[in-house]
């Protein structure tokens, strides 16, 4: 370190990074694009990655993330690559154990009711509209609905949080004072 004008410099030599993460023995990896494909006994997961920023090679039960050809920015690479192969890793544990949510209707002024048409989640009755309320339900998330409890399931994290977050925001009281309207659903369990 030195002193420069009332600064402090700090100079960093970062080598060549890479990492390699072994591929469990009841999961499979492929590349198909810019998306890592990992594949469980409950589903796949996608991740996606950009090559600009990290290379991914897929050699037989292991996956390798390197630099790619610009060196520019290591710091910034070896952040990426690190986040990268924890989002890897996490992939695997989904696909074999699987995500899980746990959701809760609460009303005390109108009645609600669900049912599931295809890729939407219909809410019915919500805060005494006459019309429905739907929510996008993405990727391969399956929804449980039984009473009041709701069991949103999935492999990927992103469909799963997303759907939850569709349903979330289906049932907001826009207009209303929160404090009185507590009407909706709400996640009350992450597993």
């Amino acid at each position: 370190m030195e002193w420069e004008e009332g600064c402090l410099h700090t100079y960093i030599e970062i080598n060549d990074f890479m990492i390699e993460i072994e591929v469990p023995e009841n999961i499979s990896a492929l590349i198909e694009g810019d998306y890592i494909v990992v594949k469980g006994k409950l589903g796949s997961s996608r991740q996606k990655f950009n090559t600009k920023y990290a290379k991914i090679e897929v050699n037989g039960r292991t996956i390798k993330i390197s630099d790619p050809e610009n060196k520019m920015l290591l710091n910034k690479y070896a952040r990426i690559e690190t986040a990268l192969s924890n989002e890897i890793k996490m992939s695997f544990v989904n696909v074999e154990n699987g995500i899980e949510r746990k959701m809760e209707i609460i009303y005390s002024h109108f009645p609600m009711s669900t049912e599931i048409k295809g890729k939407k989640f219909m809410i019915k009755n919500y805060l005494g509209r006459k019309i429905n309320t739907s929510a996008d339900i993405v990727g391969d998330t399956k929804i449980d609905v039984k009473g009041q409890n709701i069991t949103v399931k999935g492999t990927d994290a992103y469909d799963v949080g997303q759907t939850v977050a569709n349903i979330r925001n289906a049932c907001k009281a826009r207009g209303f004072d929160s404090r009185v309207f507590q009407d909706g659903i709400y996640v009350s369990r992450e597993e």
